[in-house]
């Protein structure tokens, strides 16, 4: 039967995220914890790469360890640490042909602007360059949802606001911040729809029940 194709949806948080949590579900803080996200897999070092590149590809840990000397907190125990997102998750702003075009070295080498990883084994990019950028990406959503829950949030990390949904530029390889408030416009849109359906179903139906040749009384 003929007839266009109708494209792929692109995935709801619930279907890319999966059974997993860490990225759309929130732990809850303990009482000692800060709403602050980091890893130690944000850091970027590889062969002096971190030194081909005027930005500090190690400045996240830095920052880490200042607020630790500083005693605002005492380890990671203070704080949340989030998963790496994955490349399903990363779908839902992010077109398959850019994320296909990352496994190109040179079009990596392109977006960060360090020419010398054009030379190096995808494998080593995608591990040594990408991964800590996917780790900041998944950072970046969890502390725009923490923000909303707790009044406050930092990721020390992300803010890769150069990154559209089909190119990437500047150090900027993965767009977190549109990723970050579309799951959040999700997870409003999900709590209206639910808040309207329970709506209906305590009022409408009820009011329909004791007045079945009347649905203007539903109203």
């Amino acid at each position: 039967m003929g007839g266009a194709q109708s494209q792929e949806e692109e995935p709801t948080p619930s279907e890319a995220g999966g059974d997993t949590p860490g990225i759309y579900e929130i732990a809850e803080l303990e009482p000692r914890q800060w709403p602050i996200v980091y890893s130690s897999q944000y850091n970027i070092g590889f062969m002096g790469l971190q030194r081909l590149h005027p930005f500090d590809s190690a400045k996240w840990g830095k920052i880490f360890d200042h607020l630790q000397e500083a005693g605002m907190i005492k380890g990671k125990e203070d704080i949340l640490e989030p998963r790496e997102i994955t490349k399903r998750e990363l779908q839902m702003v992010h077109t398959e042909e850019y994320l296909e075009s990352l496994t190109s070295s040179m079009n990596v080498a392109m977006v960060v602007e360090v020419p010398p990883v054009a030379i190096l084994p995808n494998f080593v990019v995608q591990s040594k360059l990408l991964r800590p950028f996917r780790f900041q990406t998944a950072g970046t959503i969890m502390a725009g949802k923490l923000a909303i829950e707790r009044g406050w949030a930092i990721n020390i990390g992300g803010g890769f606001h150069h990154c559209s949904s089909n190119s990437g530029g500047g150090f900027c390889a993965y767009a977190d911040i549109t990723l970050a408030v579309k799951v959040r416009m999700y997870i409003h849109t999900t709590t209206f729809t639910n808040v309207m359906t329970y709506w209906y179903n305590i009022n409408w139906k009820q009011n329909l029940s004791f007045n079945p040749w009347n649905s203007f009384s539903a109203v």
